[in-house]
């Protein structure tokens, strides 16, 4: 959306995400927007390309649930200020944890050490960026009160025990957090989000006949507890309890290479691990990325489509604004098998004379953004899952992923099934244990052989970490046969 003019720099920012910020951040220190454009003015003194402040308040609460007892319980809260400047590919950054006109002053001045003195930079009017708004503004720790946050967990772990009584174990949690931002740039664009974020959580232990296995299941995303309805609860159980029971049954996994069906939904977090980060713009501009250089070129099988999309309602990795006050986007990264573009910031686009896609994200104001995605699926196919499944003489289903790692660079990866089954003759024959896919993420897109109509995202777990620093994403994707897929096993 366009920005809209502020009459002068004394009047109020309009709208109930700018007034909250407002109020939050700057009224308690007697800051004004006046105040904001002397700092930026100060920093734009000297050769710099960009600069901005954002600043953040945020409170967070998370309960523990273990053997019906509240085993944790935490409460934050915090407050600061980031001042960034950017010349060339040099950045500058400084924060503070106290806001107000001295410590943003100081911290202005450090920032101008990667810049030689020379031409005064003008700054902008301020303008007020007003972006779509895809959650409601809520306190979701305000939303329920501490005896309810237990309760909810203790009908979370009665659900588990009472689905069977081979549960010997139930571990819950639930977290809250309640963000409020305001960003300021040199170029007189100010914009402001109010930022709500739920999470629960269960793990069972299953036991018998001397064996113990675990499950889990939760979910979240960008409102209050109020989500959390009995039946939402009785589902995440069902889940923890169906993942934990199968595992008891579960035999070796084989090892080899072979065809590799992947259920949808969370899934996907190999394609955002092993696919998504290599499409970040800092690892391409850097030429560090399998992916470097390929834009145009096919790098995935035909009607392979992958996109990261910042804009869906209520989505655990969704943004009204990127944490540099640009609206987020969806932007289409592999389309049919053909390399599109890249994930950026405001920096790596301007380096790489590309247009920016809203991905700018930071964990706080102590942290630098970078480009960071927000839920990034695959666009469906038109096969029916089952009949995928059917095409398979031998092969593995991987239902659901626990842990992995990858490697920028190669692309090389390895994943841990937290569920799968043995494939034989088109037909789920017996769960097995202990498999892990091992491959390469641009090799393995070139291999998907057949795309399912059932894309899901995931239930609102992820957490991303890049260079030190966590974001909550999204993930997601329909059921995929993959050939020829490295396994690593038991046997």
């Amino acid at each position: 959306m366009k920005p809209d003019q502020i009459p002068s720099s004394s009047s109020p920012l309009a709208g109930s995400h700018f007034d909250t910020a407002t109020e939050t951040l700057l009224q308690p220190s007697g800051l004004d927007v006046a105040a904001l454009q002397g700092v930026l003015g100060n920093m734009m003194s000297h050769k710099v390309d960009y600069a901005d402040l954002y600043f953040q308040y945020s409170r967070a609460e998370s309960w523990g649930l273990e053997e019906g007892q509240v085993k944790s319980g935490n409460f934050s809260i915090d407050q600061g200020v980031g001042v960034r400047a950017v010349s060339g590919e040099k950045t500058a950054f400084a924060y503070s944890d106290d806001i107000n006109l001295p410590a943003l002053q100081q911290a202005a001045n450090a920032t101008k050490a990667i810049a030689a003195i020379g031409a005064e930079q003008s700054t902008s009017a301020i303008q007020r960026i007003d972006a779509p708004q895809l959650y409601i503004p809520q306190d979701p720790i305000a939303s329920l009160s501490a005896e309810a946050k237990v309760k909810l967990l203790e009908r979370l772990e009665g659900y588990a025990r009472k689905a069977d009584p081979r549960i010997t174990q139930v571990m819950a949690s639930i977290a809250g957090e309640y963000e409020v931002i305001m960003i300021a740039r040199h170029d007189g664009m100010m914009a402001a989000d109010v930022r709500p974020l739920v999470r629960l959580s269960i793990q069972v232990i299953a036991e018998a006949n001397g064996r113990r296995e675990q499950g889990s299941a939760g979910g979240g995303g960008r409102f209050d507890y109020a989500y959390f309805t009995d039946e939402v609860l009785q589902d995440y159980a069902q889940k923890a309890v169906h993942q934990a029971l199968v595992n008891l049954e579960a035999r070796p996994a084989p090892a080899g290479s072979m065809t590799v069906v992947l259920g949808s939904g969370w899934p996907g977090i190999l394609l955002h691990e092993a696919i998504g980060h290599g499409l970040e713009g800092d690892f391409n501009r850097k030429g560090s990325s399998a992916f470097s250089n390929a834009i145009g070129q096919q790098v995935a099988a035909r009607g392979v489509t992958v996109v990261d999309d910042g804009t869906i309602a209520n989505r655990r990795g969704s943004l009204n604004i990127d944490d540099e006050g640009n609206p987020t986007q969806r932007t289409v990264l592999i389309e049919d098998g053909f390399l599109r573009g890249y994930i950026q910031d405001s920096l790596n686009a301007r380096l790489m004379g590309m247009p920016m896609t809203g991905n700018a994200r930071r964990e706080s104001y102590a942290h630098i953004p970078m480009p960071r995605m927000t839920n990034t699926y695959m666009l469906n196919g038109n096969m029916a899952p089952e009949d995928i499944i059917k095409s398979v003489k031998k092969g593995l289903y991987a239902a659901n992923f626990g842990g992995g790692q990858v490697d920028i660079t190669s692309g090389k990866f390895v994943f841990s099934a937290a569920e799968a089954w043995m494939i034989e003759d088109g037909k789920l024959t017996y769960p097995v244990k202990g498999a892990t896919l091992i491959g390469n993420g641009p090799e393995v897109l070139k291999r998907v052989s057949m795309i399912g109509n059932d894309m899901a995202l995931d239930s609102g777990v992820g957490t991303c970490g890049k260079e030190g620093q966590s974001v909550p994403v999204g993930v997601g994707q329909p059921t995929l046969r993959i050939d020829g897929l490295t396994v690593g096993g038991t046997l």
